[in-house]
């Protein structure tokens, strides 16, 4: 679903969340990487889990990110509502180094893990 009608109360909103550099960098990882955690977002940003968490929270309350839980792990993404005007921003921001850091980062996370699964997987344990 996307956003049809834009109000002002709801841009505000937005606009809000923007401006906060850290808000950016974790609107970028979920925006261009599709989910992540709260523990992966503070390896990825070097962030304290309470600094990642009220951040994440006042995302939430701006309506930009959703969630789901798996086991002990609560999973973000950016709503399907406010895709289009968060595709908009980050166009303009595409280039940034910083930014740029963080994706590379949690690429390297996310291939270590993937690499981890398939060790345990394949390894053949001796009874």
């Amino acid at each position: 679903m996307r956003l049809k009608n834009f109000s002002l109360f709801y841009g505000s909103q937005i606009f809000k969340s923007f401006s906060d550099e850290s808000r950016i960098r974790i609107l970028n990882v979920l925006f261009y990487r599709k989910e992540a955690c709260i523990s992966d977002m503070e390896q990825i940003l070097d962030f304290t889990q309470t600094k990642t968490s009220r951040h994440i929270s006042y995302l939430r309350n701006a309506g930009l990110v959703s969630s789901r839980k798996v086991d002990q792990f609560i999973f973000y993404t950016i709503k399907d509502e406010v895709y289009d005007i968060v595709n908009q921003i980050f166009n303009f921001l595409k280039r940034d180094i910083q930014l740029e850091k963080d994706l590379d980062a949690y690429d390297v996370m996310y291939s270590n893990r993937e690499l981890s699964i398939n060790k345990i997987e394949n390894k053949s344990w001796k009874a």
